[in-house]
């Protein structure tokens, strides 16, 4: 199934929906429900709820869907972030080719030719096991949204990933347990702002080239883990719809199995959690060359999932929390 969170015209309350019908309608979950059985469903109150339920809540859902219901044209609705506030965010690094051409191009434009002592620190560290940060969760935006750059910043840049959600608590998942741990699939763009990340990388960190609002884009979807394969997907980034980079997931060094592995031992993962793949190779401005201009549309596609479209604006100083958040 894909499951979405979307707000109707009508009604400003983000609502749990699941596209049928080749993806050209939603299925109101918590309306149908109540036209079928008279009653409110706690697990269909939202993405969260339904990832809480396990699976006689996606049971439940999938009968729902498979009925007339509540329907409404996709182009009646708007589409959130599947997850409008994640319980946790974490961003790993899963492939080693977008360190090796990410080191590549700043060598490219500082004029050098040799790796430096930390970026060849920075590989052999990539090897010995998977590394991650913690985005904030209260910065996600979904599809169609507008993301108005901070003022602080001037070098706009994606970051193309595949990102998994947790589905029940677990702590030191291998592999016969993986499975069981996984609800589902989606896209992730990690917008960056690379003039103010290399400062913070040297110290503690991503910060503020990495939380700002709207930073944490995902969607359009999240395709339930029963459906979709991660091993070997087609990723495709274009900007104002050229092509700018094509890989597959099959590229990844660290696969999904081996970061929820690496991140759960011994610390508990929690419904909710999402768990980002890093960026493919060539999935970023930093690698091709070719940042973000204002007004510039970004999208992100997945083959399996769909694909996660989003604008830039420089900067956010013209616009009021109040604007700003019409773009949620």
């Amino acid at each position: 199934m894909k499951l979405v969170t979307f707000r109707a015209h009508d009604d400003p309350a983000p609502r749990l929906g699941v596209l049928v019908d080749d993806e050209r309608i939603v299925l109101d979950a918590q309306a149908t429900h109540i036209l079928t059985a008279g009653t409110v469903e706690p697990s269909l109150v939202s993405m969260q709820t339904l990832i809480e339920s396990g699976q006689a809540g996606l049971d439940l859902l999938r009968h729902l869907a498979a009925r007339d219901g509540v329907r409404i044209p996709l182009p009646n609705v708007a589409l959130l972030a599947p997850l409008p506030c994640p319980a946790q965010i974490r961003d790993c690094l899963g492939f080693r080719e977008h360190m090796e051409r990410a080191i590549a191009g700043r060598l490219e434009a500082a004029g050098q030719a040799v790796m430096t002592p930390t970026q060849k620190l920075r590989l052999e560290l990539f090897d010995r096991r998977p590394h991650w940060y913690k985005a904030n969760r209260f910065a996600v935006c979904g599809p169609e949204a507008v993301v108005m750059w901070p003022s602080y910043s001037k070098q706009m840049d994606y970051e193309h990933e595949l990102a998994l959600v947790i589905g029940r608590r677990c702590i030191d998942v291998d592999s016969s347990t993986f499975p069981g741990c996984v609800f589902g699939y989606t896209i992730f763009n990690d917008f960056s702002a690379r003039d103010v990340q290399n400062d913070e990388m040297a110290m503690l960190g991503p910060n503020k080239s990495k939380d700002f609002d709207c930073a944490n884009a995902f969607g359009p979807c999240i395709v339930t883990a029963d459906s979709f394969d991660p091993a070997d997907v087609e990723m495709v980034s274009r900007i104002n719809g050229q092509v700018q980079n094509v890989n597959r997931s099959s590229t990844m060094t660290w696969d999904f199995e081996a970061l929820v592995a690496a991140v759960s031992r011994g610390e508990t993962l929690h419904p909710g959690e999402i768990i980002c793949s890093g960026t493919e190779g060539g999935g970023s401005g930093l690698e091709t060359g070719r940042m973000l201009a204002s007004g510039d549309v970004i999208e992100l596609e997945i083959g399996g999932i769909g694909t996660l479209r989003n604008r830039v604006l420089a900067s956010a100083t013209h616009a009021s929390l109040e604007d700003r958040s019409s773009y949620q």
